[in-house]
């Protein structure tokens, strides 16, 4: 496929079990007005495949189906490899429980990352549900901005992405980033891949004029200390093993290791005042010095 500015756009996208989902984000990536030049498709539950998915999206696509499950950072670094080995000048990171916004996402990203130099650009993440507002709070100084108005008249927040959700890599920028760490399976290598970002010196940021659709993501999320802080605590324990034990990991790292105090206070005021749950924060402390140690065995 020739594009008129002759770079080759592959998108990739991660999925296990969500085909209905899947063929929605596929069919939001299939309909953009600056089309993609392929897609890469790692499927982590071939168990319930999803090529039928797949091949109906009529786009040009590469199914890699995986027989062990990667999480989101093992097959989003798989998927990513495989873009720039199919000759990617950028990779556009989807994800089959969200999708872009409107058909001119990809094309509004193109347009600001070149305009401004950029070497990787995210859009705003918004709540499928209510797509005025953002699926996560994005804190800018000491206000929580929770609206896409709250950007009126701005066309690009610097050095701040979400990703993976829509976010656009420069195959340049992958060389310098790298890909997502393997190791932390899922919860974390989002912020891991962003800790990379800011330490690498690169330009990037998000343009506030395209919009990525995602379930709203603040229910783990428990305001303490009045709402000044909060601390997150998904209801699921294979999420909590993972949050917390990638968290440790994460706070460990150069550019991170100012937050730890922080990080104490947050979660034993949380467990130890809050929930009143000392078992809970003894878990949480096990969890997080697993980390720090890296000790990455699977629960």
């Amino acid at each position: 496929m020739s594009t008129p500015d002759g770079d080759r756009v592959v998108a990739v996208i991660v999925t296990r079990h969500r085909q209905r989902l899947l063929a929605l984000s596929l069919a939001a990536i299939a309909g953009q007005t600056r089309p993609v030049d392929h897609v890469v498709v790692v499927d982590n539950g071939p168990d319930q495949p999803a090529r039928d998915v797949v091949d109906a999206s009529g786009l040009p696509v590469t199914y890699l189906p995986s027989e062990r499950n990667l999480g989101g950072a093992g097959g989003f670094a798989l998927g990513m490899l495989h873009a720039l080995a199919l000759g990617a000048d950028w990779v556009w990171c989807a994800d089959d429980d969200g999708r872009p916004a409107d058909d001119t996402v990809l094309a509004t990203l193109l347009a600001t990352a070149r305009r401004h130099g950029l070497a990787e650009v995210s859009p705003l993440v918004t709540d499928m549900s209510d797509p005025d507002r953002l699926a996560f709070p994005l804190r800018r100084g000491l206000r929580w901005r929770r609206a896409r108005s709250d950007f009126s008249g701005l066309e690009v927040l610097p050095s701040y992405a979400s990703l993976f959700n829509g976010a656009l890599f420069t195959a340049a920028a992958l060389d310098v980033v790298g890909v997502p760490d393997y190791r932390l399976f899922f919860r974390g290598d989002e912020t891991e891949v962003h800790r990379r970002l800011v330490r690498s010196g690169l330009s990037f940021g998000t343009a506030v004029q395209a919009a990525y659709l995602h379930p709203q993501g603040t229910s783990e999320f428990e305001p303490i200390l009045g709402g000044r802080l909060s601390a997150q605590y998904p209801t699921d324990e294979v999420k909590r093993f993972f949050t917390y034990r990638n968290r440790g990991y994460l706070m460990a790292q150069p550019g991170m290791r100012w937050l730890l105090p922080l990080e104490w206070v947050r979660f034993s005021y949380f467990f130890l005042v809050h929930r009143r749950d000392p078992g809970a924060w003894r878990s949480w402390l096990r969890l997080t010095r697993a980390g720090r140690r890296e000790r990455f065995t699977r629960p």
